[in-house]
């Protein structure tokens, strides 16, 4: 480990990986602020510009510094403004912008950016430390327990899905499963579903999905809903950063917490840090005593700090399963797959062996990233909070360019210009219909995964007694089932309660 760490410092520390890790960060930050375009949009645009670096190391390293960039600036516009820039901030806006109506918006954003720097810090540190567990536990793996990892993958994206959003989420991840059977299969080196059409051969792009399915319908979504370019109110002017003594006092256990639990649900495959802000929001408002928790969702400090530190935190726990299992954490990290597999890099229990200065550079970049954040937040937060002002319509010629751009350039084939319009005008049907896009795209790139595995698991034992020869992927077969069933049966038992009371009354 310490062998590892020394690597590590050194390919983080050279120029050109420094340069990276300040460009991915500056550029999050300010993605992260543009109420409703996320990480998951401006990853799938940079792919290309990653992989024409070169270096997996340089490439990856920006991408993650553009991906918790985003999440430690997301928290500006949901404080200044109540709009979100990420998912993830939606939280952050509960209290944050109550803060900022009250004459505090500096100190509500130092609190912000205090918490996420302690909270991307301490993700960090777990992820040095429990990263190479997990990893020699994943040498015991097969492909029989890969392919039954996959489903226990695919099966999570069910039971962390939005309220009321379990069936959609399945049915998303459902077709991005089908939607991988296209091309040729691994057991079988013949064209499937293609049509006739020799650029289907290969299967879909990932760079096309990927931003068909969140760039594109970004650009279309403004010029549907010119609404959403809007913003009301405006900011007030930024002073007194600082917080007192009681303040800090009163939200150092609650970034402890929330960083650890932030952590944890990071690195459950499905979840994230959306999911991980709204948990650490909920578990601190009921912890709470009863007088403090009257100020939840009016200016609580504690309720600002709570997803603000969770959701950093969750945001480098997602590394865990994708460095050393080689399954995403959340939709960002499905993208940040892809990328690695185009840049030939196979994430894994073997990477940290094989390939060690990617491991561990991500691992340290990530550190010196929530400390780069940290210094550039605090005192640009006045000059950032004018950029806000600008009108997002202006933000559509330059989503389309980048987009097309990048689609053609990945592939290098008109063809994938038309599938990107094709799947993006589906994809923004889809989000206009509230179904969730990210299950789409992690059943995408988990379902050739899942078919590689199962299809070199029935060649070696002959059929399907895999499933019952091998314990450890019966039990994680069990355990898929548990994720699917258990969130459907919680739902049955709160309506039968709430039906059983109605009917008392």
């Amino acid at each position: 480990m310490l062998e590892g760490i020394l690597i590590g410092l050194s390919t983080a520390f050279s120029v050109t990986n420094l340069l990276m890790v300040v460009g991915g960060c500056l550029i999050g930050t300010f993605i992260g602020m543009l109420p409703g375009l996320g990480p998951m949009s401006i990853i799938a645009i940079m792919i290309p510009v990653a992989i024409s670096i070169g270096d997996p190391s340089a490439a990856l390293i920006l991408l993650a510094g553009v991906y918790y960039g985003a999440i430690f600036g997301g928290s500006t516009s949901s404080i200044l403004i109540n709009a979100p820039g990420v998912a993830s901030t939606v939280a952050t806006s509960f209290d944050g912008y109550p803060l900022a109506r009250q004459g505090k918006a500096g100190k509500a954003l130092t609190v912000a950016a205090i918490s996420s720097f302690a909270g991307g810090s301490i993700g960090a540190v777990l992820l040095m430390i429990f990263a190479p567990a997990l990893a020699s536990v994943a040498l015991l793996f097969h492909s029989a327990e890969y392919f039954a990892l996959m489903v226990v993958g695919l099966s999570a994206i069910a039971a962390f899905a939005g309220t009321g959003q379990v069936i959609k989420a399945l049915l998303m991840t459902i077709l991005g499963v089908i939607m991988a059977t296209v091309g040729e299969g691994a057991l079988f080196n013949m064209p499937r579903f293609t049509m006739g059409l020799m650029d289907l051969q290969s299967g879909f792009g990932f760079i096309t999905l990927a931003m068909a399915m969140f760039a594109l319908p970004e650009a279309l979504y403004l010029v549907l809903d010119p609404s959403r370019s809007k913003t009301e109110g405006g900011t007030n002017e930024i002073k007194d950063l600082r917080i007192t003594k009681a303040e800090a006092k009163a939200i150092t256990p609650v970034i402890g917490r929330q960083s650890i639990q932030g952590f944890l649900i990071g690195v459950l495959p499905g979840a994230g840090a959306t999911i991980a802000s709204f948990l650490g929001y909920a578990v601190e408002r009921n912890i709470a005593p009863k007088e403090e928790q009257e100020q939840f969702g009016k200016g609580s400090v504690k309720g600002l700090a709570a997803p603000e530190s969770a959701n950093n935190a969750a945001c480098t726990g997602s590394f865990v399963p994708l460095l050393t299992l080689g399954i995403p954490g959340s939709g960002t990290t499905a993208i940040l797959l892809g990328a690695l597999i185009a840049l030939n890099v196979s994430p894994g229990p073997r990477l940290m062996v094989d390939q060690p200065e990617i491991f561990w550079a991500v691992i340290i970049s990530m550190y010196l990233g929530n400390v780069i954040l940290l210094i550039l937040n605090l005192p640009l937060i006045p000059y950032i909070a004018k950029i806000l002002a600008v009108p997002r319509n202006f933000l559509i010629p330059f989503i389309l360019f980048f987009t097309l751009m990048g689609a053609y350039i990945g592939q290098n084939n008109s063809t994938e210009l038309l599938i990107l319009v094709g799947f993006g005008i589906c994809a923004t049907v889809l989000r206009f219909a509230d179904y969730p896009l990210a299950p789409l795209l992690i059943g995408f790139i988990l379902g050739r995964m899942l078919e590689d595995n199962f299809s070199r698991s029935m060649q070696l034992y002959d059929g399907i007694s895999f499933i019952y020869e091998r314990p450890m992927t019966l039990g994680l077969l069990v355990l898929a089932v548990i994720l699917v069933v258990l969130p459907s049966y919680r739902a049955r038992r709160a309506r039968a309660r709430a039906e059983g009371v109605a009917d008392g009354d």
